[in-house]
């Protein structure tokens, strides 16, 4: 739940941001000169790149949301097993040790979406996060039976 607020909060500062830096575009187009007109549109593309790209992430929140409930529901969440420092934090051989079990389970059933999720998990707690967000956009492209493409 506390993650679900942070993103809120983070997305609402952003949208007033974009709308902020709009507005100035806006302001500086009715200006009317070449070089405020110039200026003016440069800075209208920012926040549409911006909410174009939060529109985008939401939608990957969700749906990797929606597999982790489904999977939940299925009893196929990962268990924790790492190990981890006495400050809390996962230990990399541990990390490690699981994210070569979910990748061998990946290699062995490379079309199931579950053992796809399973390696976005430990490719995160391995701190890989590209690589994690790669895997979970394959299991959401398995999932929802769309053409994969390579990791």
């Amino acid at each position: 739940m506390r993650a679900k607020l942070s993103y809120a909060v983070t997305a609402a500062v952003l949208v007033f941001y974009f709308v902020l830096v709009g507005s100035r575009g806006v302001m500086l187009i009715q200006s009317g000169t070449l070089v405020t007109v110039t200026f003016g549109v440069a800075v209208l593309i920012l926040p549409v790149i911006g909410l174009w790209f939060l529109w985008k992430n939401t939608q990957f929140v969700r749906r990797a949301n929606a597999l982790a409930a489904e999977l939940d529901a299925e009893g196929g969440l990962p268990v924790d097993e790492l190990k981890r420092t006495p400050a809390g934090r996962i230990d990399r051989d541990s990390a490690d040790e699981v994210f070569a079990k979910r990748r061998a389970e990946t290699e062995t059933a490379p079309d199931d979406w579950r053992s796809w999720f399973r390696l976005a998990v430990a490719y995160h707690d391995a701190r890989d996060t590209p690589r994690a967000r790669k895997a979970m956009q394959r299991a959401i492209a398995l999932h929802d039976g769309r053409p994969v493409q390579q990791l």
